[in-house]
């Protein structure tokens, strides 16, 4: 089985993947961990060095090679979605689970993270809104179940998917 956690930047897809892939007893990958080792710089460096497009390339080149893997919880990039290639990718190969924030709710969690290439501007919730309206409708899209963020724990998201997979009849129930 492979679930592919998508999500703004900061909705939680790291965390909560790894958790879930721990509760299922999955590998887990954060595919901007492997972006980074394969380039062997920040995903920060090379968008300033090489652009977005380039490393939209580079993206799609790994989600390829992530979704025909074997059994794993993948942790995407938040813009992910952005290319059509990805969207059938992750859509065709894998249970997509979208964490669903809103924009405030990601500003509140993220506001002194530096290491966001897209939050690096004058006024990053405004950033932030301007991601969703475009990525929103990309994430229902892509997904086949959509987990509401809000406040809830990291432990009670896991838990809220792992009903979801059974409800759906992707998992068996204990």
């Amino acid at each position: 089985m492979k679930i592919a956690c998508v999500g703004l930047p900061g909705s939680g897809k790291s965390t909560v993947g790894r958790q879930l892939a721990r509760r299922l007893g999955l590998r887990f990958v954060d595919s901007d961990q492997v972006i980074e080792q394969r380039i062997a710089c920040s995903i920060r460096e090379f968008f300033e060095r090489e652009g977005e497009a380039a490393f939209r390339d580079l993206e799609q080149q790994v989600m390829d090679e992530l979704t025909q893997e074997g059994s794993c919880v993948i942790s995407t990039g938040g813009g992910a979605v952005l290319r059509p290639a990805n969207r059938a990718h992750l859509r065709g190969r894998t249970q997509v689970v979208y964490l669903h924030s809103a924009p405030e709710e990601v500003f509140r969690r993220l506001r002194h993270d530096q290491n966001r290439p897209l939050l690096q501007v004058a006024d990053p919730l405004s950033r932030l809104r301007d991601l969703y309206t475009a990525r929103d409708p990309l994430y229902r899209e892509t997904a086949q179940f959509v987990i509401e963020t809000g406040r809830p724990s990291v432990a009670t998201l896991v838990n809220m998917i792992v009903m979801q997979l059974e409800l759906a009849g992707v998992l068996s129930a204990p």
